[in-house]
């Protein structure tokens, strides 16, 4: 009984200091007093941060956005302007958070907070970048931000974290070159295949699909020629051939190893008619 006696008292002095809270930030929202409100937005995001409960931030953010432009140039300019970009941020609007810290590393390139806000700039690109089959405007733009920071800091805090998701935006932009010319392999248009994955052997050199990149060109090379015309099929099975010796030149022993050696000896043979219906 005493237990739930301390339990209930807990209970109820926890709603008397949320309201007294509440109470307290709804004078200053409705306050003519902009220390006040920036006492308070600085207090509120400092327990989004400690608590990563998204109400504080959101109320900072109102209060904060009734100050920020009267504060432009004085002494809390500074962190004011690093709490506004980064509260979006923790609020996980993206667009708008890479915006801010964008403002702000140009406003204050002197700052501490500088390099910080270089960071989350490129890390919201990063966080809004969609799926590799989507539209990757904005993930090209997350590989440029990221890559900026690298280059600024090539010691600094981020850096490693940096380097990890502009190769992980990269590889994605990679993957969706890849299978477009894939799809043009899997969709019978054998010679815009070839094309493509030239292109992209030439675009992405160092590529996690380079292996496959090289495979589907060969045998797109090869299916182009055996469903060719006679007269076209001997120079298309030359034409395979060199893309064989290309494959097998760079990956011996290849994922695709067994099924090209197989495409090999058939152009061999056929080759082989060819060259004895002519002697």
């Amino acid at each position: 009984m005493f237990l739930n006696q301390m339990k209930n008292l807990f209970v109820l002095g926890f709603a008397v200091l949320l309201l007294a809270s509440c109470g307290r930030y709804q004078k200053v929202l409705k306050k003519d007093d902009d220390n006040a409100k920036y006492e308070l937005a600085v207090q509120l995001y400092e327990k989004g941060k400690e608590t990563g409960k998204d109400r504080y931030f959101k109320k900072s953010l109102r209060l904060q956005e009734q100050i920020i432009n009267k504060y432009r140039g004085k002494a809390q300019g500074q962190k004011l302007s690093f709490l506004y970009a980064d509260s979006y941020y923790q609020l996980r609007d993206y667009y708008t958070a890479g915006y801010q810290f964008e403002r702000f590393a140009k406003a204050y390139p002197e700052s501490e907070k500088t390099e910080e806000a270089l960071f989350k700039s490129a890390k919201s690109y990063y966080e809004v970048s969609p799926r590799y089959s989507l539209d990757q405007t904005d993930t090209k733009k997350g590989i440029f931000k990221l890559q900026t920071y690298l280059d600024s800091y090539p010691e600094g805090e981020f850096y490693d974290e940096a380097n990890r998701m502009a190769q992980e935006l990269q590889t994605k932009l990679e993957k969706k070159a890849y299978e477009i010319a894939k799809q043009y392999h899997h969709t019978l248009h054998y010679k815009a295949a070839i094309e493509a994955m030239d292109n992209f052997i030439l675009d992405y050199p160092g590529s996690i699909y380079r292996e496959k990149a090289y495979y589907y060109k060969f045998e797109s090379a090869y299916l182009l020629a055996i469903n060719s015309y006679k007269y076209l099929m001997e120079e298309r099975l030359e034409r395979a051939l060199e893309e064989y010796e290309k494959y097998t030149k760079y990956y011996p022993q290849g994922e695709f190893t067994e099924q090209a050696t197989t495409y090999f000896q058939d152009i061999q043979t056929r080759l082989k008619e060819f060259k004895n219906k002519t002697t």
